[in-house]
């Protein structure tokens, strides 16, 4: 199979599709690998490094996406890229549809084959190939909060962790999975007052157990919500439906009992984030105020440490891959129904249903597409 990796153009996205390493392996099985020049230079990986590993360098994206069979991206595809598809091409990557209805008409209307990072499942639960990414955003969520408190940024001027005779900060993360856990990680390392809310009981005992009481666990509710915000120095958005639009949390009626100068780090703005006031920003322009509150809600966090991203990205993302390109799309499919529940867009159908449920499309099962 001939695999193309196109450099991305999302607002300063340095991560790539494939590592060196990654192309090797999938050389070493027999494929094509062609990538854009330049495509690795964000993680510090050069063309020379590329050819090394076996691949072809391309000058340009438009020949990549005419010849690949299948494209290994990062981000969603942009809207030139989108045009590029063609009907059976295959693209691998995160897709984030539920709240980006332009892209999935895009897509639908190209005919690929579009298999999303995010909702591929894992035998033992979970999202095996958003976890790394989760991971990242929910340590940099903090750092970026704190950073953002600073009064030079327009914050409270409260450092997180406090001093000797002052108080910490206060972190309320809603939502207690991998970015959670990972947040109030960093949050107890820096110091933090640091409280989780949480409708997973089961969830709030593993918390408990691996925090002890260094973490405060609450039952998320309305109310809940409304009174540990309007008491934070900073809120980190965190909560998940795979595939789905985030839930509202945060209504914008909130924010005006919010201490001025708090800070919202929305992690779950790829899916539409979990307030009200959330719209997504980027790396160049990360922040905006609404009624005192500092958003921060750029939309591919992680791409911010692009080394350490991109590789832990595609620790999990090659076998599947390597599985696409092996046996082809359908087969690959048809014996694992783990990866089968990435498929959300395929012969210009929607075959996931929270993305069809949210934007009003016909559900068709990917497994009557695979038939």
């Amino acid at each position: 199979m001939l695999i193309g990796v196109p450099k991305e153009i999302k607002n300063h996205e340095y991560r790539v599709g494939m590592t060196p390493t990654s192309v090797k392996e999938a050389v070493r099985h027999g494929h094509e690998v062609w990538v854009q020049a330049n495509a690795g230079s964000g993680i510090g990986a050069s063309d020379a490094d590329y050819t090394a590993a076996g691949a072809k360098i391309i000058a340009t994206a438009a020949e990549i996406f005419a010849k690949a069979d299948m494209i290994v991206k990062v981000k969603e595809p942009q809207a030139v890229e989108r045009k590029m598809l063609r009907p059976g091409q295959i693209l691998y990557t995160y897709l984030h549809l539920a709240p980006d209805p332009e892209q999935t008409k895009d897509l639908v209307a190209s005919g690929a084959v579009c298999i999303a990072y995010e909702t591929v499942t894992s035998p033992r639960g979970g999202l095996p190939l958003l976890a790394p990414m989760s991971q990242v955003a929910g340590r940099m969520s903090v750092q970026s909060g704190a950073h953002c408190l600073e009064k030079a940024q327009g914050g409270r001027g409260v450092l997180i962790g406090g001093v000797p005779g002052v108080a910490p900060g206060k972190v309320v993360i809603l939502g207690g999975g991998v970015v959670g856990t990972n947040a109030a990680v960093v949050a107890l390392g820096m110091g933090a007052d640091v409280t989780i809310l949480e409708k997973n009981v089961d969830r709030m005992e593993e918390l408990v157990a691996r925090f002890g009481t260094a973490v405060k666990t609450i039952y998320s509710t309305q109310g809940a919500v409304e009174d540990e915000c309007a008491a934070a120095d900073m809120v980190i958005g965190g909560v998940l439906i795979p595939g789905a639009a985030a839930p509202k949390l945060v209504t914008k009626a909130m924010l005006k009992d919010w201490k001025p100068g708090s800070v919202l780090v929305d992690v779950a703005i790829d899916q539409g984030g979990c307030a009200e006031t959330s719209k997504a920003t980027t790396h160049a322009e990360p922040t905006y105020v609404v009624d005192n509150v500092i958003h921060y809600c750029v939309a591919n966090m992680p791409g911010g440490v692009a080394r350490t991203s991109t590789f832990a990205l595609n620790n999990v993302t090659l076998p599947f891959a390597l599985a696409i390109a092996n046996k082809g799309w359908k087969k690959a499919l048809l014996d694992d129904a783990h990866l089968r529940n990435g498929l959300n867009v395929a012969d210009g159908k929607v075959t996931y249903k929270a993305v069809a449920d949210d934007l009003g499309y016909a559900y068709v099962p990917a497994e009557k597409v695979l038939a």
